[in-house]
C-alpha cells in the first residue's frame, strides 16, 4: 500500500477505536471522554474526506465497466462520468495527503509584529509605518486585534521601530511568511529632484508565546525606568513612565514608553519579551535539529530579502516564489490574500514532496 494511503488507514483505525471508546458508559463517566472527544474532532477531517475518496473509487470502479458496455449511449454516459470522477478522485487524494501534512504547532496563535527601519534614513521609517499600517489594515479585514506595545515614531510620521500585537483565529498561519527585508523603491517625500530611492525595513513575526510556556526568572531581569520621549526628543510626561528590561542571560531587550502607566509599560514590554524569548529557544532547537526550517519559504530569516514594493510601476515582487503583482495600491491598502495564499501553496507543494 502507498506510504500515505497506510497513514490514513491508520487514522481511520484509531477513528473507529475512539468511536467505541466515546460509546463506552464507563469512558463517558470519566474524566477521559473530553480528550478522547478532542482526538475524534482532530482525526475527523481525514476520516470524512477518506470516506468520501473510497465512495468515488468505488463510483469511478463502476463507471469504468459501463464504459465497457456495448450501449452506445449508456457508453457515453458512462465515459463522460467516468472522466468526472477521475478529476474528483485526483483532488481528493491531494485534500487527503495535505491533511496528513503536520501542522505548525504555532498556527493558532497570536503573534507580536516587529517592524525596524533599515536603510534609508527617514524614507525607511516612513515605509516602516506604511508596513505597519498595511497589517494592521489586514487585520482589521479579518476581524483580528491589533495591540501596539511599543513605538519609536518620527517628526514625519514614521517609525523608527515599532512592535504589536495582532489576536484573532489562525492570526500566525497568515502571517509567518512575512518575517525578512521589505524593499521600497519610490520618490521619497523628502526628495526634491525626484529621484527613486531604495530603503528598507524589517519585519518579524513572533507567535506570542503564554506565561507558563517561557519562565522567566526576575533575578535574570535587569529593568529601568526613564522618562518617556516623543519625536525629536520632547518628552511625552516628566514622570519616569518609559520602562526598558533586559534579559541578562541572552540579552534581549525590550523598551515600552507608549503608556502614561508605568505599570502598563512594563506588561507590554514583559509580552514582547515573552514572544522574543520563545523564537530564541525555538531558534535554538531547530539549529539542533538540522536546515530543514531554513529550507520552507515560511522562516525567512530577518536579513533575507523577501518583497519588493515598487511604487512607479505599481508593482509588489515576492522574491521567494517568484509573484509579481501590479495591484500595489490594493496591497498597500490591507490586501495581503493573494500573496498569503501563494506563499502557503508553494510552502505546501514543498512539504507535499515528502508525505
Amino acid at each position: 500500500m502507498i506510504d500515505w494511503l497506510q497513514k490514513v488507514e491508520d487514522i481511520q483505525k484509531k477513528y473507529d477505536e475512539l468511536e467505541n471508546m466515546l460509546a463506552d458508559p464507563q469512558v463517558l463517566k470519566s474524566g477521559e471522554w473530553q480528550e478522547y472527544a478532542r482526538e475524534r474532532a482532530r482525526l475527523s477531517p481525514v476520516v470524512e474526506t477518506y470516506r468520501l475518496y473510497r465512495q468515488v473509487k468505488r463510483e469511478r470502479s463502476e463507471a469504468q465497466e459501463l464504459a465497457g458496455d456495448s450501449d452506445r449511449e449508456l457508453r457515453e454516459l458512462a465515459l463522460a462520468e467516468l472522466a468526472e470522477l477521475q478529476v474528483r478522485e485526483k483532488d481528493l487524494e491531494r485534500e487527503l495527503r495535505l491533511l496528513l501534512l503536520p501542522r505548525d504547532p504555532n498556527d493558532e496563535r497570536n503573534v507580536v509584529m516587529e517592524i525596524r527601519a533599515g536603510t534609508g534614513g527617514e524614507e525607511a521609517a516612513l515605509f516602516a509605518g506604511d508596513l505597519y499600517r498595511m497589517y494592521a489594515r489586514y487585520a482589521e479585514a479579518r476581524g483580528w486585534r491589533t495591540e501596539v506595545l511599543s513605538s519609536s515614531p518620527t517628526d514625519l510620521g514614521g517609525f523608527k521601530e515599532i512592535d504589536f500585537a495582532v489576536e484573532g483565529k489562525g492570526v500566525y498561519s497568515r502571517l509567518k511568511y512575512e518575517s525578512g527585508v521589505h524593499r521600497v523603491q519610490r520618490v521619497p517625500v523628502t526628495e526634491a529632484g525626484g529621484r527613486i530611492h531604495t530603503s528598507t525595513a524589517t519585519v518579524a513575526v513572533l507567535p506570542e508565546a503564554e506565561e507558563v510556556e517561557v519562565q522567566i526568572n526576575p533575578d535574570d531581569l535587569h529593568i529601568d525606568t526613564f522618562c518617556a520621549g516623543g519625536p525629536g526628543g520632547q518628552h511625552v510626561n516628566k514622570t519616569e513612565s518609559a520602562v526598558r528590561i533586559i534579559h541578562k542571560p541572552t540579552g534581549i531587550t525590550v523598551t515600552c514608553q507608549d503608556e502614561r502607566s508605568q505599570h502598563k509599560n512594563r506588561d507590554k514590554a514583559m509580552r514582547v519579551l515573552r514572544a522574543r524569548l520563545h523564537d530564541h529557544y525555538r531558534q535554538q532547537q531547530e539549529e539542533a535539529v538540522g536546515q530543514e526550517r531554513r529550507a520552507q519559504v515560511g522562516t525567512a530569516e530577518r536579513s533575507e530579502r523577501i518583497r519588493t514594493y515598487n511604487f512607479p510601476q505599481g508593482r509588489v515582487s515576492d522574491h521567494r516564489i517568484g509573484l509579481t503583482l501590479y495591484r500595489l495600491n490594493e496591497i498597500m491598502q490591507g490586501d495581503l490574500d493573494e500573496i498569503v495564499e501563494a506563499l502557503t501553496a508553494h510552502d505546501q507543494a514543498e512539504r507535499f514532496q515528502h508525505v
